[in-house]
């Protein structure tokens, strides 16, 4: 059974690629955009650039993005026996999502979920059933709550540090993908250009990472992953800066609109994780929400005032 799967995602991965990715023009009636996922969005980089390109390309569109990702989650619900030494299992998006969605009230959610999923064991039938019930439920949840969604395939598994659970997550990867044709859903592929890329880098650099620990990418890991849903945007230019670096720096105060989108961030999402409430212990308490507002509203300002 496995192995029937494994070939026939392999094959409807292969003809999809070769139809392209597709993309997603945001409508103008998107305002508030919400980042779901574990802890590679809570850390936020990728979230950070992507809001940063957003804000340089439409700068006078009003777009509030709002990172509530939360450290070791999952979409299955599943976790391992030992997880965390005991302390805690996985949170389960379940928990949560109903308060996120009402206090949030997006237009428009990104879903990164797969990298805990398959909680870090090789390909198993029920594993990977768990995973695809959590994306439905959290699919059909997302459009109950008046918000287009947008899935993303998750960040690649460096195969150095278990190839089992790689093929486990090009799987989980595959099938996401298949879900444009077979459902009509729209997913940015993340997990392919990644893994391309670390491919490609390791052609000359057999050393190169993007990850230790072969999990949470480094800043150019981030980029990559930012990279690839700029392009499922339509932002195409900045989609092939080599850097975020690069990307920002073609517009006027660009570096300095990034680090106050990445200071307002920080502030951000500790305040919002604070707010709708999750189970997870040891995260930063957060700001309360209105204090961090007025701060967001202050950094609001500086901003309008770099781009005129």
């Amino acid at each position: 059974m496995t192995r029937l799967v494994a070939c026939f995602l392999f094959v409807t991965a292969f003809q999809l690629s070769a139809k392209g990715q597709g993309s997603f023009a945001i409508p103008d009636s998107v305002h508030r955009i919400v980042f779901l996922g574990n802890s590679i969005t809570y850390a936020g980089q990728y979230v950070s650039y992507i809001e940063a390109c957003l804000k340089l390309t439409y700068p006078h569109r009003k777009f509030e993005v709002i990172n509530v990702g939360l450290p070791s989650e999952t979409v299955s619900g599943l976790s391992e026996p030992n997880h965390a030494d005991g302390k805690f299992p996985r949170p389960d998006l379940r928990e949560r999502l109903a308060r996120v969605l009402e206090q949030t009230q997006p237009d428009l959610v990104f879903a990164s979920y797969g990298m805990n999923d398959g909680i870090y064991l090789p390909f198993d039938d029920a594993r990977f059933q768990a995973y695809k019930e959590g994306i439905n439920w959290l699919h059909t949840e997302a459009e109950k709550a008046g918000a287009s969604i947008i899935h993303l395939t998750p960040p690649v598994f460096d195969e150095r540090k278990g190839a089992a659970y790689a093929n486990v997550l090009d799987i989980y990867s595959d099938w996401l993908i298949s879900n444009r044709y077979t459902k009509g859903w729209n997913v940015a592929d993340v997990h392919g250009p990644m893994k391309k890329h670390l491919e490609d880098r390791r052609m000359t650099d057999p050393d190169f990472k993007y990850a230790t620990d072969g999990v949470h990418p480094d800043k150019a890991g981030h980029w990559i992953m930012a990279r690839a849903i700029l392009a499922y945007l339509g932002l195409n230019a900045m989609s092939k800066a080599d850097s975020i670096g690069e990307a920002v720096s073609a517009t006027n105060n660009g570096e300095k609109i990034l680090q106050l989108i990445e200071n307002r961030q920080l502030i951000m999402k500790d305040a919002w994780l604070t707010a709708t409430g999750h189970t997870r212990p040891g995260m930063s308490k957060g700001k309360l929400l209105i204090d961090a507002q007025l701060e967001y509203g202050i950094i609001a300002t500086e901003i309008d005032k770099l781009l005129r």
